[in-house]
């Protein structure tokens, strides 16, 4: 059972640690969703969506090194605070050569994370497409289009998106393929109709969760005969 000392509610965008900042506090996600990221290239990369009873900021406390990414509250958020003497006192009593381990995974965590997210940014260039899409999300049958697609994931138009977090799996049938394309994905960020959305078109950002390596190659082709014809296209 953890050992809760506090919380602390966010509000909807509000940054709970930033990248690079100093902080040893491990935290518990109580109520909604956390938005896990980092910097590459002066671009944000949204690494990992957190939900309730996942822990985040363990890698700050084990190494005592700053914090290797972002975490922002999506949507109002409720996070518990993990007692941090009790956690030093659990951890002293490992021996020296476990605590030695712990803290050396910490370290090659954040080289890790930083060099996978460098190689996905340079690789995975985004097309623009029109595509439809049609998928099942828990009764509803759902109908959009793509907007753009990588190998890393795509943009659904979507009037109503779904909220961030939200799993399903879907069939992309893309043009001169022999067979559709499984995947399953994960919603990371989503943009409703309104003045805030600043005239761009509504919807949700995609990522590709799971893939059998047969659906990936299809996809890298697709992919490629679009670059060859149209050019990469960043968004």
């Amino acid at each position: 059972m953890l050992h809760i000392i506090g919380k602390e509610n966010y509000d909807s965008g509000r940054i709970i640690f930033e990248e690079g900042s100093s902080g040893d506090l491990i935290y518990v996600l109580e109520t909604g969703v956390v938005e896990i990221s980092k910097k590459l290239d002066g671009k944000e990369c949204i690494i990992e969506t957190l939900k309730p009873g996942e822990i985040f900021g363990e890698t700050g406390f084990i190494a005592d090194m700053g914090r290797i990414a972002t975490a922002r509250a999506v949507g109002a958020v409720t996070v518990g605070i993990i007692d941090r003497e009790f956690l030093d006192s659990e951890f002293m009593k490992l021996s020296k050569d476990f605590r030695h381990i712990l803290i050396s995974l910490a370290h090659r965590v954040k080289r890790m994370t930083g060099k996978a997210n460098s190689f996905t940014t340079r690789q995975s260039k985004r097309v623009k497409v029109m595509l439809p899409v049609t998928f099942r999300f828990k009764e509803k049958l759902v109908k959009a289009y793509i907007g753009n697609i990588s190998t890393w994931g795509f943009f659904i138009m979507l009037d109503d998106p779904l909220n961030p977090g939200h799993r399903f799996s879907m069939k992309l049938n893309l043009p001169d393929l022999a067979k559709p394309v499984r995947v399953n994905c994960e919603v990371v960020w989503a943009r409703k109709k309104g003045p805030e959305s600043k005239g761009k078109p509504p919807g949700m950002g995609i990522k590709f969760t799971d893939m059998e390596e047969c659906d990936y190659e299809l996809l890298k082709e697709y992919l490629l005969n679009q670059t060859q014809d149209k050019g990469d296209i960043d968004k």
